[in-house]
C-alpha cells in the first residue's frame, strides 16, 4: 500500500519555472538545462521502479517514495522505502544509460556511454550509507526494534548492460525487471515477525512526520537575482511574455490568444521562485499589471491567508493555487 506518493519533486518544478523565466541567452541557462535533464531521468526512473511494485501484494508492504529525514547530523535521502513486518528495504534507484561497471576495488561506477567514459561515486555504498543513517535516525526516534534493513540499486533503463568482476553485486544489483523476483528472494530469507502491524503504523507515522522536503532557494543555487526574472505573463501558445489583463481574463498581444486563469500558472512561477509571501506591489511588478487597484482585485480573489494592514498587507501563497 503505498502511503507516500511519488510526485513530481519540487526541485523540477523550480528548476521548470526558472527557464520559464530567463532569457534565452542566460549564461547560466545551459546548466539548468543539464541539472534538469539529470533530475527527469531520475524521476522517470523512479516513476518505472513504482509501476514495478505495483505487481506487489497491495496489503504486504506499506510503500514510501521520495523520503528525506534528518540522522541528526546530515540530511540523507531514500528514493523508496518497502516496510514489512520482516524487514525494511530501501531501494536507490538509478535511470543510466549504456554500459554500467561496478569497480569494487576503487568503489566507483564507471558509465559507458557513446564511447565516452564517466565515473560516478558508487551507488552501493550510498545506499549502504542511507542504511546506516536510517539506522541511527530510527534510534534517535527512539524506535528500538531490531527489524533487519536491506538495499538494493535498481538500474531502470532495460537497455543498460551491467557488469561487475565481483561477486556479490548480482544481489545488491538489479535491473528493474528482476526487482519483483529479488523481493520474493527476501521474504523467503527474512520469515519471522519483527514488528507487530501496530509498529509498522506507527514507524510510517514517525517517517511521514519527520519528514524535510527539499525546498532549495533556486535563484540563490545559480547565483540569478531578481531583476534577471522576465516578468509578466507567458501565453501559452506563442510563449511570448505578452498577455495583458483583458475582459476578466488575459489577452496576447502577439498572437491573440484569451484565457481567464493564466495569472494562476504566473503565481505558481512566483511561489516556486520567490517564495510564499507576496504584496500587492510585488504582485503589480511581477504581473506586469497596468494599475494597483487591478492587483488589489487579483489578490482578493485569491482568497490566499493574510496578515498586516491593509495598506502594509502581505499575502500567502501556496501549492496549488
Amino acid at each position: 500500500m503505498i502511503v507516500k506518493e511519488l510526485k513530481v519533486p519540487l526541485i523540477i518544478r523550480k528548476l521548470e519555472a526558472l527557464l520559464r523565466r530567463l532569457p534565452s541567452n542566460h549564461p547560466q541557462r545551459s546548466e539548468i538545462e543539464r541539472q534538469l535533464a539529470r533530475r527527469m531521468a531520475g524521476y522517470r526512473g523512479e516513476r518505472s521502479v513504482e509501476y514495478s511494485l505495483s505487481y506487489l501484494p497491495p496489503n504486504k508492504y506499506i510503500i514510501l517514495f521520495d523520503l528525506r529525514l534528518y540522522d541528526g547530523s546530515h540530511f540523507f535521502q531514500i528514493d523508496t522505502l518497502l516496510i514489512s513486518p520482516h524487514f525494511l528495504l530501501i531501494l536507490e534507484v538509478k535511470n543510466f544509460s549504456g554500459t554500467l561497471q561496478f569497480d569494487q576495488e576503487f568503489k566507483q561506477l564507471i558509465r559507458t556511454s557513446m564511447d565516452k567514459e564517466e565515473a560516478f561515486p558508487d551507488p552501493i555504498l550510498q545506499v549502504a550509507r542511507h542504511k546506516t543513517q536510517l539506522q541511527t535516525w530510527l534510534s534517535s526516534m527512539g524506535f528500538r526494534h531490531q527489524i533487519p534493513i536491506e538495499t538494493i540499486v535498481v538500474v531502470s533503463s532495460p537497455h543498460t548492460l551491467i557488469r561487475s568482476s565481483s561477486t556479490g553485486v548480482s544481489r545488491k544489483v538489479t535491473h528493474l525487471s528482476n526487482l519483483i523476483e529479488l523481493i520474493k528472494d527476501l521474504e523467503k530469507r527474512y520469515k519471522k515477525d519483527a514488528v507487530t502491524e501496530t509498529e509498522i503504523q506507527y514507524l510510517t507515522n514517525l517517517l511521514i512526520k519527520n519528514e524535510y522536503p527539499h525546498d532549495a532557494d533556486i535563484l540563490n543555487r545559480f547565483q540569478i537575482s531578481y531583476q534577471e526574472i522576465l516578468k509578466g505573463i507567458l501565453c501559452p501558445v506563442c510563449l511570448s511574455f505578452s498577455m495583458s489583463r483583458s475582459r476578466q481574463g488575459w489577452k496576447c498581444m502577439n498572437c491573440d490568444h484569451y484565457d481567464k486563469l493564466m495569472h494562476y500558472t504566473a503565481l505558481e512561477d512566483y511561489f516556486l521562485l520567490l517564495g510564499s509571501e507576496i504584496t500587492n506591489r510585488k504582485l503589480k511588478e511581477f504581473l506586469q499589471l497596468s494599475s494597483t487597484s487591478a492587483a488589489k482585485r487579483l489578490l482578493l480573489s485569491l482568497n490566499v491567508p493574510h496578515s498586516g494592514s491593509f495598506k502594509d498587507r502581505k499575502y500567502y501563497l501556496s501549492l496549488p493555487l
